[in-house]
């Protein structure tokens, strides 16, 4: 583990994106949150928030944090079947929060997954990827 503790605390975001694929009609089950398993939105944004919380369980090297706010919020497109998935992730501490956002964007995205996999096995998890992040020595950066 990278020792920070010279590291000033500054104020730092991530935000990450994860794009599912899957037929409209599967999309139209998700917006109208009829899905077998019930909301699949809001349980992802669930899902999504507890996994920035829990990153430092599941990636070994991460520093546990300060996260001072999640937001996981969803954009869908119906003609092209994509739902998206943003993660947005704030602290004020000595670390990132990069691996906090990528890992709610995914987690969602697994969780929105399994919500309607027994409306279609063919949803594809397309990328996952950061989109933006602030803060710290080296700044601002945007994909």
């Amino acid at each position: 583990m990278v020792d920070v503790s010279d590291k000033r605390e500054t104020v730092r975001e991530a935000i990450a994106l994860a794009v599912l694929r899957m037929k409209p009609a599967t999309l139209r089950v998700i917006r109208r949150g009829n899905a077998p398993k019930g909301d699949v939105l809001g349980v992802a944004r669930t899902a999504g928030i507890l996994a920035a919380k829990r990153t430092p369980q599941l990636i070994p090297l991460c520093h546990p944090l300060r996260i001072t706010g999640v937001d996981v919020t969803f954009r869908d497109d119906l003609g092209r079947g994509e739902l998206s998935v943003e993660a947005r992730v704030r602290t004020v501490d000595k670390t990132g929060v990069e691996m906090e956002a990528l890992t709610a964007a995914a987690v969602a995205a697994l969780t929105v997954y399994d919500m309607v996999k027994a409306v279609e096995r063919g949803v594809t998890i397309a990328k996952v990827q950061l989109v933006e992040k602030s803060g710290g020595k080296s700044g601002h950066w945007r994909r």
